[in-house]
């Protein structure tokens, strides 16, 4: 989540609502892990990754 707190400044102040998905587990070999947070914005825009896109791309797309 470090890595994309600046980028939610901007959103956060114009009042731009998001969700944020956390990695809680892996199992095996993963790319990222656990507490790696990416965030939905109300339009749908992905900040940040969990898995460099294979995951990625199932988060949901709406707030």
């Amino acid at each position: 989540m470090l890595e994309i707190a600046a980028d939610l400044v901007g959103p956060v102040r114009r009042g731009i609502e998001f969700v944020a998905a956390t990695v809680t587990s892996v199992a095996g070999s993963a790319p990222r892990q656990p507490g790696s947070s990416p965030v939905v914005d109300a339009d749908g825009t992905v900040l940040g990754d969990v898995s460099g896109g294979c995951v990625d791309a199932r988060l949901p797309r709406h707030v």
